[in-house]
């Protein structure tokens, strides 16, 4: 590539703009020339025809030419005339072409240059032609007597010296004209290109589209979501990832956002035009982090730009480690309680009494190794036991009774490489059960805390249902209970965020929930088995 400094494109286009500015009123004038000389032309011969039609129908001029000294009766006359109408000459003579009259007295008696052959025959003339004066526009016409025969001749012109002269004076106001029009058309130029300037920072035409080929190169490369949104709510742009996300369809540039399928608190943050930092939004089957921010431009702001993440693996991802974390602090509670009973059992030893030392431990280990037992033969694939068995031992150190009923064909189904992930139902099945201990601890009312859990296979379907001993759930509130924000406690700390991320979850699976009422509420949540996403 050369090393020579390119001009940008604003410089390109004002030096553009400014010829073809020149170009056009060059052309202008020069046609406004051509044709206000052409009109003087005419003028002139309109001019000359009609003196020397004056003159030849003048009853002195047809009696002077009848008379045996024409030149005498006739010179003060024809002097008149061209004083009176500017004329610069008007020349009375024979039909043979002696002149009478002309303006050069020596020229008298001599014969006119040019054609008479048309006057001869009774009809008028005009031409151009160069005679004594010089270049001159000049017409022709017959002096007709009373039996209408042609007795002489007159002809009146105007140099062309005089028309250029004419013209020369139209053609300063011309000019004026044509100055004004470029003073106009570059000072238009320049603010044209001054704007274009700023608006493409002073970009050569070839960086600026080197740029925007990167820019889209980038735009469409990236994994995460870009959507540019204008001050109507409107996408002006998305990119490739922000169309997969979102599943948006292929005309959604243009569109405003309400129509194109998005969560309506989304559109509403969006269309408000506030500034987002990390929040979290979710859609039927994704969980999503947003972030936007303003674009101003000279202070105006022309819209949004809006990052979109997916966090659906991420969060799947840390509903599993609090669950695993939550196993983890069972096993710490029980730990701790262990170590209780084994200073028990190391006390009843060492005051001698061994056998009911034994009694003691083989009780404890025998209701622990029951509940293990029960899990596990009940859900033999690994995470789904990891899971029911926390969630049992933080329901016992809560002083919650959990109940738990399951199929053995669950792990038939239930697989990393079956149809269906234990991801999944680790969202599902943990966040219904954690909001099942809340419920029942919150009803004072109940005899004893109490939740129950199902898990089966029927009829091509695996079925969980939790049910619980609290208050159960309104009616009317079962609609919003699986939209983000929603939540029957105090929402600090990240409460309503559960039951959207089970919603959000079957949905995935191709699921379906349905909510009713025992003693407390009742989810029951059906997967069919052969539906993987």
């Amino acid at each position: 590539m050369s090393g020579r400094k390119q001009w940008s494109l604003a410089r390109q286009l004002l030096v553009l703009q400014a010829v073809i500015v020149g170009v056009l009123v060059a052309g202008g004038a020069a046609l406004a020339w051509l044709d206000t000389s052409a009109r003087a032309h005419d003028s002139a011969a309109v001019s000359a025809t009609a003196v020397a039609r004056a003159v030849a129908d003048s009853p002195s001029v047809v009696a002077a030419v009848s008379g045996p000294d024409p030149t005498t009766g006739l010179r003060a006359y024809a002097q008149q005339v061209q004083t009176d109408t500017g004329i610069d000459f008007v020349t009375i003579m024979d039909t043979t072409g002696v002149r009478y009259t002309h303006p050069n007295p020596d020229e008298v008696g001599k014969r006119f240059l040019g054609n008479t052959a048309a006057a001869l025959r009774g009809h008028a003339l005009t031409e151009t032609y160069t005679g004594t004066l010089g270049p001159s526009v000049r017409a022709v016409v017959p002096v007709f007597d009373t039996d209408r025969q042609v007795v002489a001749l007159v002809s009146a012109g105007v140099t062309l010296e005089a028309i250029d002269r004419q013209v020369a004076g139209r053609f300063l106001g011309l000019l004026a004209v044509a100055g004004l029009a470029l003073l106009v058309g570059g000072l238009g130029a320049y603010l044209v290109s001054r704007r274009l300037r700023r608006q493409t920072g002073g970009l050569a035409p070839e960086e600026l589209a080197r740029r925007i080929g990167y820019h889209e190169a980038i735009l469409h490369s990236v994994r995460e979501g870009l959507v540019l949104v204008d001050r109507e709510g409107r996408a002006t742009l998305c990119n490739d990832g922000v169309r997969e996300l979102l599943d948006l369809p292929d005309d959604a540039e243009g569109r405003p956002l309400a129509e194109l399928g998005l969560p309506g608190d989304l559109v509403a943050r969006l269309g408000g035009g506030e500034e987002m930092r990390d929040e979290l939004h979710l859609t039927d089957t994704r969980v999503l982090v947003v972030n936007s921010s303003t674009v101003r431009v000279d202070g105006r702001p022309l819209g949004s730009v809006v990052t979109i993440r997916d966090r659906t693996d991420l969060q799947a991802l840390s509903g599993e480690l609090n669950s695993v974390r939550g196993f983890a602090e069972s096993l710490r509670s029980q730990a701790h309680e262990a170590a209780n009973r084994l200073h028990t059992v190391v006390s009843l030893v060492e005051l001698g009494r061994a056998q009911e030392a034994v009694e003691f431990a083989t009780a404890e280990l025998e209701i622990a190794q029951r509940l293990t037992d029960q899990v596990v033969a009940a859900v033999s694939e690994p995470v789904l036991a990891a899971l029911l068995l926390g969630k049992a031992a933080e329901a016992s150190e809560r002083g919650v009774e959990l109940v738990i009923a399951a199929d053995p064909g669950v792990a038939s189904v239930v697989a990393e490489d079956g149809p269906l992930p234990p991801r999944e139902l680790v969202t599902i099945l943990g966040n219904l059960v954690d909001n099942a201990l809340d419920a029942a601890l919150d009803n004072a009312e109940a005899a004893k805390p109490t939740v129950r859990v199902g898990v089966r296979v029927a009829d091509g379907e695996l079925v969980l249902r939790v049910a619980d001993s609290g208050r159960g759930l309104d009616p009317g509130a079962v609609a919003d209970a699986f939209r983000r924000g929603w939540s029957t406690k105090d929402q600090a700390g990240g409460r309503g965020l559960g039951l959207a991320l089970v919603g959000q979850a079957t949905r995935r699976t191709g699921g379906r929930i349905d909510v009713g009422r025992d003693a407390g509420a009742v989810f029951t949540v059906r997967l069919p088995v052969g539906v993987r996403r």
